[in-house]
């Protein structure tokens, strides 16, 4: 059980895991922010623009509801598919995609300028005819050299 432990503390404590924690935290609050923009900003101009009243009360009653009367009949709750709803979530998701996608494409052009290598070096210069004529004389006198032996 301690080596559990203590393999478990190693885990937690790593740069990497508490790097997350903090990304995860930042992600809920920068998801609250996102929805404030989506719920406060974006859709009450785009209902205007359409002329109605707001995404959030699109819907598709099934069944209607009512609510309870004097004679004892108990309250029913309408049944609907609010897909206006649904609208504000995937314009929420298209932000934040659009955001995470900027951030880490911004990131990778960060760490692609750090992680450049200097220029590589000039190649060697082409030889130069004396010097290719001379490389064949040596070869040739070491293969006769060898052939003697």
């Amino acid at each position: 059980m301690g080596k559990f432990l203590a393999d478990f503390k190693e885990f937690a404590l790593k740069g990497n895991v508490i790097d997350m924690a903090v990304g995860v935290i930042v992600g809920g609050a920068f998801g609250k922010i996102v929805s404030s923009l989506v719920n406060d900003i974006l859709m009450p101009v785009i209902s205007i623009v359409t002329g109605g009243d707001g995404y959030k009360n699109l819907k598709y009653v099934i069944t209607p509801g009512h609510e309870a009367t004097a004679d004892g009949v108990a309250a029913v709750e309408e049944v609907a598919i609010n897909y206006g709803l649904f609208i504000q979530n995937i314009v929420d998701f298209v932000i934040i995609a659009l955001s995470i996608f900027v951030a880490l494409r911004f990131a990778v052009k960060l760490k692609k300028k750090e992680a450049e290598p200097d220029p590589a070096p000039a190649p060697d210069p082409e030889p130069t005819k004396e010097e290719v004529l001379l490389t064949e004389i040596r070869d040739l006198l070491k293969s006769e050299a060898e052939a003697r032996k």
